[in-house]
């Protein structure tokens, strides 16, 4: 766990367990059909994946292993970005439900790429 400056702790792994059960909640709400019935699954995927991931990462037995997994993370939190912004097009009476799904994607993208830029790159040596 982190403590941020004003010492509120974070947990990662519950905040992207918390952000995968709001994508699940969001999404049952969204209407099945042609349209939508693609941009649901990948939703589901690409938002339950960042917990999934992240929990991978915390689990690692290298750093290029955390290093890979943490830019798992910061790509599947853009995709979820993604097909939000698709769903709500798709389903503009969702748009403020999606706002607040779409700002917790955006600040875990931002986290982990902050993370995985500090990680530095291993050469072939490294290994």
């Amino acid at each position: 766990m982190a403590k941020s400056n004003d010492g509120r702790t974070f947990d990662l792994e519950e905040r992207t367990a918390k952000f995968g059960e709001a994508v699940i909640d969001f999404l049952k709400k969204v209407p099945k059909g042609p349209l939508t019935n693609r941009m649901i699954d990948q939703l589901v995927g690409a938002g339950t994946s960042v917990g999934a991931n992240y929990c991978e990462a915390d689990d690692s037995v290298s750093k290029r292993e955390f290093r890979n997994k943490i830019g798992t993370c910061k790509k599947e939190a853009r995709e979820s970005k993604f097909f939000i912004r698709m769903i709500v097009r798709a389903v503009p009476e969702l748009r403020d439900d999606a706002l607040k799904l779409w700002q917790e994607a955006n600040e875990l993208h931002l986290i982990f790429a902050k993370i995985f830029r500090s990680i530095p790159r291993q050469t072939k040596r490294d290994k």
